[in-house]
């Protein structure tokens, strides 16, 4: 694994996005001063489910996929994280094994800090303290919010769903409408929580219909409107 020039966290553009947005000198500092950056190649895993947390990972630039491997050997992708999010950090708060694989979609730039030194601050520094606190409400809110879809809505409007939640956690390519991350249809399924063939004959019917288009892995969307309601989203 390749390291890359370490980046200053009060320099880190990236820092606006993340639960460091708030901490600032000597708390900050230590952080900067005592973390790792390194590269990461594409379908290469951070960490394993099961594995000790021994410290958080902040994504500097990349995109990542976190899953859990089901009783049957499916694997179920519960996140998806981008520039500026924190990877892992959940775990080691509880003091529990990683419950999710994180594995890289494409190469990425990924900062390690280790534990003691994360905790430390965490306790003397109440802007990350609240941040922490936020962002774990969030991401119960998104899972609430997620398990009611499962149980309620029918695959075609998950799937609509997730192609938007992909277009607003990834953005665009330069210039296009093609989302800016490709996956494979079993990823996009796994996401979607559905098989692979439905989630196939579902992203074809929507190429029929021309509110999206396919090339290869690569999805564009054509027509925001209509996969707005096909997604049954409300204004």
């Amino acid at each position: 694994m390749k390291t890359f020039e370490h980046v200053d966290c009060s320099r880190c553009d990236k820092r606006q996005y993340s639960v460091f947005c708030s901490t600032h000198g000597e708390h900050l500092d230590e952080i900067s001063n005592s973390k790792t950056c390194s590269v990461y190649k594409k379908g290469q895993v951070v960490f394993h489910e099961g594995g000790h947390p021994f410290g958080i990972y902040c994504v500097n630039k990349g995109k990542i996929k976190l899953s859990i491997i089901g009783d049957e050997g499916k694997e179920q992708i519960v996140r998806m994280a981008r520039d500026g999010d924190v990877l892992g950090y959940r775990s080691m708060l509880v003091n529990e094994r990683y419950n999710a694989t994180a594995t890289v979609l494409e190469d990425s730039q990924i900062c390690f800090v280790p534990r003691e030194v994360f905790m430390r601050t965490l306790k003397s520094d109440n802007s990350l303290s609240f941040e922490v606190m936020k962002l774990l409400s969030n991401q119960l809110r998104e899972a609430e919010v997620k398990l009611t879809h499962l149980a309620q809505k029918p695959v075609r409007e998950r799937l609509a769903e997730t192609l938007l939640f992909l277009k607003e956690t990834y953005g665009f390519e330069p210039d296009s409408t093609f989302i800016a991350v490709q996956l494979t249809r079993e990823e996009i399924a796994n996401l979607v929580g559905t098989a692979t063939e439905t989630a196939i004959r579902l992203l074809s019917e929507l190429n029929r219909e021309e509110v999206i288009e396919l090339s290869g892995k690569r999805i564009a969307i054509k027509d925001m409107r209509e996969l707005a309601r096909v997604a049954n989203l409300n204004d």
